[in-house]
């Protein structure tokens, strides 16, 4: 391992995202090396991943067959245009793909990432809706602390305020409903909470304050991951589809978080029991080991582009990197480590486990609320006068030096943990994340 892989000597030319780069580069937190479960920092000490690096290495780190695959793929294709021309690994998986969602969802358009997912099916729902004579329908719905991503159209769409206050006016014609989260009547809610399906019905108000001839699409994650783990409560999310099933709406959930396994189903449609016009996937569809995305859409979308002549471009959008080589090859390699190990069921086995131990921290010091499905947990934390997040920050601190990779947001733990963890690891990763809220203040 060289020096400059352990210690760059020079940190300010990077602007690091989503961080606080003076408090990061006073005192680095380096990681230089990840096999399974762990990562393996700078100065040599073990960190047990408790985030799945950002919600994205569901396989866990450095496994064999990924790894082999983006090898074998570098050597032999590096790159290949997607714009008019095409290569086999592309079309091998979006069928592949395909065939794990549920009818009549089957066709695959690739992105690079989830920003890009979430404003490439924006703008398929929009395109949609004119193609099918309903050229009026120009307005999206988001939700109150959503998480889209950071393009323009992600944070007009989405709900959080810090990531849309210093850019402007954001997109026209967006709004919003109501978020889910009701800590009154649902704190220490153990899977999907009793109370709140009537939040749903914030969406009537806001189709008829802009009737429903002006609006193209709603989008809202099935978890809201990022901002802190907010669970559906019983019976949203089917009355979001009815709602908009009754309007003429698109219904696109975001599924960059909750997509290939992380629920114990393949996607959260499949756990939920409920199917939209358009998924937003990255994340997960290559274990994080190559940065890649894609948006499902059904085939009565797909072919209402597929008017006019045949020679001329259906949809005038795309990426240089769509279905980029390295990524295909990572993904199908990524697939197959999920099916031979069945990891996109193996959070089902777990849950109940999992859900026993992030409860048995409910009588820690400042916790305020639990809350948990599939292999994602939260626990929100009592904010502290005058410092909102630097008690859950200091967490994340103290944590990450006892040998725990956490995700707060706000005042809250985030916990995602590669779809390997074992009890063994989870006990370990309790335990820790025990004494951590034991230590701080």
């Amino acid at each position: 391992m060289s020096d400059r892989t352990v210690a760059p000597n020079n940190l300010e030319a990077f602007w690091m995202p989503f961080t606080a780069n003076r408090q990061f580069k006073s005192n680095p937190r380096m990681l230089v090396a990840a096999q399974d479960m762990h990562y393996t920092t700078s100065d040599g000490r073990q960190v047990l991943d408790g985030t799945a690096g950002l919600w994205c290495c569901n396989a866990g780190h450095g496994r064999p067959k990924i790894v082999e695959a983006i090898q074998k793929q570098a050597a032999e294709l590096d790159y290949a245009p997607a714009f008019q021309m095409g290569h086999p690994k592309a079309f091998e998986l979006a069928a592949r793909l395909a065939a794990k969602l549920p009818k009549p969802l089957d066709h695959v358009f690739f992105t690079n990432s989830g920003s890009e997912s979430v404003d490439t099916a924006l703008k398929i729902a929009l395109a949609y809706q004119r193609q099918i004579g309903q050229g009026t329908r120009t307005r999206l719905i988001g939700r109150e602390r959503g998480y889209h991503g950071v393009g323009f159209g992600g944070i007009s769409v989405g709900g959080i305020v810090a990531n849309r206050r210093t850019f402007g006016t954001m997109l026209t014609g967006t709004d919003h409903i109501r978020h889910t989260h009701d800590i009154k009547r649902n704190a220490f809610t153990r899977g999907e909470p009793e109370h709140g399906a009537e939040f749903a019905e914030d969406l009537i108000s806001v189709i008829n304050l802009h009737d429903p001839s002006t609006i193209a699409a709603v989008i809202v994650e099935p978890v809201a991951g990022s901002t802190g783990v907010l669970i559906p409560p019983k019976g949203y999310l089917k009355r979001l589809r009815e709602i908009c099933d009754q309007h003429g709406i698109l219904l696109i959930f975001d599924e960059v978080i909750t997509g290939f396994g992380r629920l114990g189903t393949p996607f959260a449609t499949d756990y939920f029991d409920v199917v939209p016009d358009l998924i937003t996937t990255a994340k997960g569809i290559t274990s994080g080991v190559v940065p890649m995305g894609a948006v499902f859409c059904s085939s009565d979308i797909y072919n209402a582009f597929m008017t006019g002549p045949e020679n001329m471009i259906e949809l005038f959008h795309g990426y240089t990197y769509s279905a980029h080589p390295l990524a295909c090859a990572a993904a199908l390699a990524t697939l197959d480590t999920y099916e031979e190990e069945g990891l996109l069921t193996r959070a089902a086995d777990l849950a109940s486990y999992w859900e026993d131990a992030v409860h048995s921290l409910k009588d820690c010091p400042n916790v305020i609320d639990i809350r948990n499905l599939g292999l994602i947990g939260a626990i929100e934390l009592e904010p502290i006068a005058g410092a909102p997040t630097k008690r859950a920050f200091s967490a994340f601190l103290e944590a990450y030096e006892k040998g725990l990779l956490i995700r707060t947001t706000g005042d809250i733990i985030a916990l995602s943990p590669p779809l390997i963890i074992s009890k063994a690891e989870i006990d370990e990763l309790f335990g820790t994340l025990r004494d951590v809220l034991n230590t701080i203040q």
